[in-house]
């Protein structure tokens, strides 16, 4: 496509040596995966769009609520008012921001069994997710398949960046080799999270991202950062040594027990939302008309239907259905009391 004043779109990038035009150049080629569009991922996505990447496929299960907008950059009123799937108002704010990227949403649940569909032909991984499961599950798929990707997270005010290259630098679980015990960790329920965290950890991923993409080898480094941004502190680990020889049980053993489905569930607490997310026990492509018009007698209110998703409440639950038989289940506090829901509303 060419628009006016594409010639200088990336000039004042291309201009930094270790760019240059070359690099420009493998920008647009490249093809990134992004894990998650909340927080982390607009920043990333939106960076990443301005800088030229070729193609962007961005990957959410969930939808905006007004509460995203303090920190989630790609989303305004509308999204949040209409509840629209981040994926889809992610791709149309991205399109309007440079129109000669190419941006696939995808609103679904990455999980064990479509994973590796979604990554088949990236050149990178983008951790831009909310909890543990779906990193480990990136880890997995990443040295499977020898794909590099830059781990994120952030809660409060604190933040960690990781680069990780298979076969060359340290994977999650040479650093950590298991999540940690649940209520062990602050979340976003408990702790909170500050806009400025977040845009100083996705710059770093996005900064981490460009390097790899282009090929700047000799400036990617095995080192874990953590940022305490509330009081201005950076901390550099050097992770090489985490790579013991073969006895992480991921890159050393060629165990993918995520990828496998030996350390995943069909439910999942979402982070900072009081809500359980609940997956059907199989593939499955609902009917949400029809569903609307089941539920409607136990609804408190007529339910609100798309072609995306359906949103209705009932007791003490606020209930998003998707086409793919996930559901959010607002209210519910416990797995157990998700599935519940679920198989009271939606079935088994």
């Amino acid at each position: 496509m060419n628009l006016p004043g594409n010639d200088s779109r990336y000039a004042r990038q291309i201009i930094y040596p270790r760019i240059g035009a070359a690099g420009q150049a493998r920008l647009g080629a490249a093809r990134v995966t992004l894990v998650g569009c909340g927080a982390l991922g607009t920043v990333i996505a939106n960076t990443l769009v301005r800088s030229g990447v070729g193609f962007l496929r961005v990957i959410d299960r969930d939808f905006v609520e007004w509460n995203n907008l303090q920190r989630q950059v790609l989303f305004d009123e509308r999204d949040a008012k209409e509840g629209r799937p981040k994926a889809v108002a992610a791709a149309e704010r991205l399109a309007s921001i440079n129109s000669t990227i190419v941006v696939e949403p995808i609103v679904a649940d990455v999980n064990c069994g479509n994973i590796e569909s979604f990554v088949e032909d990236a050149s990178i991984i983008l951790d831009g997710t909310d909890n543990f499961e779906t990193r480990y599950l990136i880890n997995d798929v990443a040295v499977k398949h020898s794909i590099p990707w830059v781990y994120g997270a952030c809660v409060a005010a604190d933040g960690m960046v990781m680069p990780i290259l298979p076969t060359r630098t340290p994977c999650l679980r040479c650093i950590f080799d298991a999540p940690p015990p649940a209520g062990v960790s602050p979340t976003c329920d408990t702790a909170g999270v500050i806009a400025p965290i977040v845009q100083i950890v996705a710059a770093l991923q996005a900064t981490e991202a460009m390097k790899i993409l282009i090929g700047a080898d000799e400036d990617i480094h095995p080192r874990l950062t953590q940022i305490s941004a509330w009081d201005g502190e950076f901390s550099t680990f050097n992770v090489s040594a985490a790579r013991d020889g073969g006895g992480c049980v991921c890159c050393g053993e060629r165990r993918f027990d995520y990828l496998d489905g030996l350390e995943t569930g069909r439910t999942a607490a979402l982070c900072g939302r009081n809500a359980v997310q609940v997956r059907p026990a199989s593939d499955t492509n609902l009917d949400l008309e029809a569903l609307a018009t089941r539920v409607g007698a136990a609804a408190k209110a007529p339910p609100q239907v798309n072609r995306y998703l359906l949103r209705f409440d009932v007791t003490n639950y606020s209930i998003t259905v998707f086409r793919d038989g996930r559901a959010i289940i607002k209210g519910a506090t416990t797995p157990d009391e998700g599935k519940t829901i679920y198989a009271k509303y939606i079935g088994n």
